[in-house]
């Protein structure tokens, strides 16, 4: 028996991929990867796989390949300044929000983020101030806020002391879009910088005024999965401060693969041909959304082609049920929701996409579909709350598990993020009131596999 037949990790990577592999990594499982990537992986397996050489340099060094890729993918994506990361967009995020708030200090941080953010604070001893989001009652999802419903959230935030920075979260997973200049404007209007999480977009928020943005370019480009950039620009941040963070966060001996994924992705995606392929790959990702409306499937309107999402509760059927349905029959969707499923068609959708995706659709629709499901209700969350304990000092601190209907007037002691993955409906310190506590023990009835039956809480 070789060693790919005997060892589980190798046999279960070299399997031969479903039908439709409609999830991330965005160059669907090869097909799109970027040609100079492509042309890389086909020389002698490891050669690439080198340290950081003078004449290579890395992330943090001023000198080398990589410094000088860098600079050449900030003027592509119009940033001043460009560092490439190896921990995903995630390590990154955290990066950003050290180089933001010093310790002690206040951000604003939406409901939504991914929970990454939430480590930075227990690492830079931040006070995260969470603030609610629009919700549709249809889907399950969050919404995007719009100016008004930001501008609330900074009056509230002014009641409660300083405020370091704001954190938006654009796009969603789902590819929901705010007026990010709108909202960007505001923040800045009131002194504050802003940090764009956009893991699941390709830097529009630079053009929209932010101060620093993320991107994973697994997500939305042509590179592996972990490539992702920090883009930073204007006098609100300094560079400093952002490099003594990534160099607290970051690997001191950095994938070169990895910073050469990124590398060609964003180089691809400003070429013609990389211009191309999106092209392309929206144009039938649009008709593709026209066939599935014209045979009364229920879609969520987004900012995206390549993110189909489609909505799952009008059908009778929750997007839990229905990808488990499709996953055996070769569909394998990306974020599977108690009101929706999303599906990411990548950059090179899979040939067979027109045909079997609508053809196994339509046949889901005829086993599960029923009456619409009733509509979801919002988590009675405040417009912006401060936990009442320190993040850190309840996510250290001695705790017990008890069942959801004993948890009213607890502490929690960890995130609960039920879905989608990294978003939080409780996090270590808040104080889990009567409210919450009921409407988690209504959905854990309703979502019994999404919902644990008991808490971890500070114990005393």
């Amino acid at each position: 028996m070789g060693p790919v037949d005997g060892e589980p990790l190798l046999r279960a990577l070299a399997e031969r991929p479903p039908a439709l592999p409609l999830h991330l990594p965005c160059h669907g499982r090869g097909r799109g990867l970027a040609p100079g990537l492509r042309r890389l992986l086909r020389l002698l397996p490891g050669v690439w796989d080198l340290p950081e050489l003078p004449a290579i340099g890395g992330p943090l060094i001023s000198s080398g390949a990589v410094a000088e890729s860098q600079a050449r993918s900030a003027v592509l994506l119009g940033a001043e300044r460009c560092w490439y990361g190896v921990n995903g967009a995630s390590g990154l995020l955290q990066a950003a929000l050290l180089a933001l708030a010093p310790p002690g200090s206040r951000v604003l941080l939406p409901r939504n983020l991914h929970r990454s953010l939430l480590h930075a604070c227990v690492l830079g001893q931040i006070e995260p101030l969470l603030y609610t989001l629009p919700f549709d009652p249809l889907t399950g999802l969050w919404l995007p806020p719009d100016r008004q419903h930001l501008q609330r959230v900074l009056e509230a935030s002014r009641a409660m002391g300083p405020v370091a920075a704001l954190v938006l979260l654009d796009p969603t997973y789902q590819g929901l879009v705010a007026d990010l200049p709108a909202l960007i404007g505001l923040a800045h209007a009131q002194g504050l910088p802003v940090l764009v999480d956009q893991a699941h977009g390709s830097g529009a928020a630079l053009a929209a005024g932010a101060d620093l943005t993320v991107l994973s370019l697994q997500k939305n480009a042509t590179a592996l999965a972990q490539s992702a950039v920090l883009l930073a620009q204007g006098g609100r941040v300094a560079p400093g401060a952002i490099e003594r963070a990534l160099l607290w966060l970051q690997t001191s001996s950095p994938s070169a693969l990895l910073l050469a994924a990124s590398a060609a992705a964003i180089d691809h995606a400003h070429s013609p041909a990389g211009r191309r392929q999106l092209q392309q790959a929206q144009r039938r990702g649009l008709a593709l959304r026209d066939r599935l409306e014209a045979l009364a499937f229920p879609l969520v309107a987004n900012g995206d082609p390549l993110r189909l999402v489609l909505a799952t509760a009008p059908l009778g059927l929750s997007g839990l049920a229905a990808d488990a349905w499709l996953m055996p029959r070769g569909v394998v969707a990306e974020l599977p929701e108690p009101g929706a499923l999303s599906f990411c068609l990548g950059l090179e959708p899979p040939r067979a996409l027109e045909r079997l995706l609508p053809r196994q659709l339509l046949a889901l629709r005829q086993a599960l579909g029923g009456p619409p499901l009733p509509l979801f209700s919002a988590p009675p969350l405040p417009l912006l709350a401060a936990p009442e304990m320190a993040l850190g000092q309840a996510w250290r601190a001695a705790c017990a598990r008890v069942p959801l209907a004993e948890a009213a007037g607890r502490i929690a002691a960890e995130p609960l993020c039920p879905y989608p993955p990294g978003i939080p409906l409780l996090v270590p310190g808040e104080r889990i009131d009567p409210a919450r506590a009921l409407w988690l023990e209504q959905q854990r009835q309703l979502w019994p596999d999404q919902l644990p039956a008991s808490v971890l809480v500070v114990d005393g």
